[in-house]
């Protein structure tokens, strides 16, 4: 039986990933392995900043991506790369099901 922090901790992270925005950002940070400026993904996605920020904050809430600035850029990088990979592996075995 999970306890009632573990189930809002879970709770919490299926919401991020619930925005297809969200799982967008989590599948590019997934594929490239490495930290993306937020500008970037920005660009990656067609999408203002101001929008993908949002998106991101909402993730790093979750505990799923950090941010961390190098001058005036922010960078976003994987928490735990084992759980992001998992999530995305996750993701294809729901869409083979189909």
């Amino acid at each position: 039986m999970f306890t009632e922090g573990e189930i809002r901790k879970v709770s919490t992270i299926l919401n991020a990933l619930g925005n297809p925005t969200r799982f967008r950002i989590v599948t590019l940070i997934n594929e490239t392995k490495r930290p993306l400026h937020i500008k970037a993904v920005a660009q990656m996605l067609k999408m203002n900043y101001a929008a993908i920020y949002r998106h991101v904050k909402v993730l790093q809430e979750s505990g799923l991506v950090g941010i961390y600035e190098v001058g005036r850029s922010r960078v976003l990088y994987s928490v735990d790369e084992e759980l992001m990979k998992n999530i995305v592996d996750f993701a294809k075995k729901i869409i083979q099901k189909k």
